[in-house]
């Protein structure tokens, strides 16, 4: 998402590192491969040039404060990390203010428009739209008024069954008529708020806005929002002053920005029509819709990533008491196959792979920020899992070669990938039981609070009493120690 505008921030910020003093020309030579980076990204020129003059004015124009105040204590900031913070204010400033409000909630049923150009993705994007607002209590209705493209009406009755969302459509009738139809026949079923999916056309044409403004005019919808794919570049903002010129926009929507696209559109769409970016779409799910965050945008685009928003999708997905007993249980070190794999089935709940990912701070560790990952993987290890019977996932130290033979062949994957993820899975295990809270473990050694630890301490049972075998190899080697130093004497 968004490489080639991160691939140019970090060579600016590879320029700067390790300068004590930054100078005019180590300025002008990071912002050179910003700008390049954004007009090669299809930011628009305006704006590149409007963000440059900004970062340049306040790079060269502060005094930097090499100590800063911070909740109660003294940090050292260098040049580098204050030339960062300037543009992630800017960056931040260009995409925002924020406002994912929708003016729902004037009427008993409100109206959504979904507008924009074929391809765009706008009967996906009403399907996670009327998702979104299912979610947040609302009774959705959606509207198939796009009567011109083909599949397009028997694709959003696909999708309302997918949701159990109901779908309205008027065969013989035009869009408006059948708009208007919509509104009735919500009162009728007890929805309360309703989301057209109109007709788009491959350019604007003036057939097309005319039967939009008419929809428009026989429901007067609170909210009409431009679905954008972020693929088109540059145009994308033609396209959008246009809609808003005609229809007086509430926003936009961004498709695509998980794809390989050149993302320009999010940092020029708002900065030129005044209107605010409402949702992102991530994703094919249906549930892979995002209010619009320009900090967690800023973040990623700088190679931060976008922890608060990892941690938001995590939120929607996880069951909060399980995740209790999944920590406990890898602080004793008890992790099974079994639990790896309900949390590989929660990671696919959360979206592809590639997504996931992008949220983290790569950047930071000297790793790709757009970093693509290939979401068959999960499947593989899924199959791996299941060719192991329950006692073996249940015991994963019981896993040897004749074991790993029978896995491989029936989960059809080789027996290298077998091996490779039985050895991540112990080194995993290992890592955590080491974590702990007693007195050699890294938990305890932290400086936590005692009563923290302790009640930490008080979850995480005692270990069971050795075996009989265990106690008699004890013994055995306590002997041989003994003969040997008497040998020695």
């Amino acid at each position: 998402m968004l490489e080639l505008i991160t691939d140019g921030f970090r060579k600016a910020q590879d320029i700067i590192q390790g300068k004590v003093t930054i100078q005019e020309k180590h300025i002008e030579d990071a912002l050179r491969e910003i700008r390049l980076s954004l007009l090669e990204a299809d930011v628009e020129f305006h704006v590149v040039k409007g963000f440059i003059d900004h970062v340049k004015e306040k790079a060269i124009g502060e005094i930097v404060l090499t100590r800063v105040s911070h909740g109660g204590k003294k940090l050292k900031v260098t040049p580098e990390q204050h030339f960062v913070k300037i543009c992630y204010d800017e960056l931040v400033r260009l995409m925002g203010p924020v406002d994912t409000s929708l003016a729902l909630g004037k009427r008993p049923v409100g109206a959504v428009m979904m507008v924009g150009l074929q391809g765009s993705g706008k009967t996906t994007t009403t399907a996670k739209m009327a998702r979104y607002l299912q979610k947040k209590g609302k009774r959705p209705l959606m509207v198939a008024a796009d009567i011109y493209r083909p599949a397009a009406i028997e694709q959003l009755k696909v999708l309302g069954s997918r949701l159990d969302i109901p779908v309205f459509h008027a065969p013989g009738k035009t869009p408006p008529q059948i708009c208007k139809d919509a509104m009735e026949a919500a009162r009728f079923k007890g929805c309360d708020v309703v989301l057209f999916d109109t007709a788009g056309r491959t350019i604007v044409d003036d057939a097309l806005m005319q039967e939009l403004e008419e929809i428009k005019a026989s429901t007067s919808p609170e909210d009409i929002l431009l679905v954008v794919d972020a693929m088109i570049g540059q145009e994308s903002v033609n396209v959008a002053k246009e809609f808003d010129r005609r229809l007086d926009l509430s926003g936009f929507v961004i498709t695509k920005l998980d794809g390989d696209a050149r993302g320009g559109a999010a940092l020029s769409i708002k900065e030129v029509t005044g209107k605010p970016i409402k949702f992102i779409g991530m994703g094919e799910s249906l549930d892979r819709i995002e209010e619009f965050r320009p900090e967690g945008l800023a973040s990623r685009i700088l190679g931060y990533g976008d922890i608060v928003g990892l941690v938001k999708d995590f939120e929607e997905v996880i069951d909060e008491k399980k995740a209790e007993e999944d920590a406990e249980k890898l602080l004793r070190g008890e992790f099974t196959f079994d639990d790896f794999l309900a949390q590989l089935k929660v990671m696919k709940k959360m979206g592809s792979l590639s997504d996931i990912i992008s949220k983290l701070p790569l950047g930071q560790f000297g790793l790709p920020q757009g970093m693509k990952v290939d979401d068959r993987e999960l499947v593989r290890v899924e199959a791996i899992i299941h060719s192991m019977t329950v006692y073996e996932r249940n015991h994963p130290d019981c896993l040897d070669e004749s074991r790993i033979q029978r896995i491989a062949k029936g989960s059809g994957q080789g027996r290298q990938r077998v091996v490779d993820l039985i050895a991540r899975f112990r080194t995993m295990r290992q890592v955590m039981q080491g974590l702990g809270v007693g007195k050699k473990k890294v938990l305890g050694r932290l400086g936590i609070d005692p009563g923290i630890a302790g009640a930490l301490e008080k979850t995480v049972p005692k270990p069971q009493k050795k075996s009989l075998v265990d106690l008699k190899k004890r013994k055995e080697k306590r002997k041989s120690i003994k003969k040997s130093r008497k040998r020695n004497r």
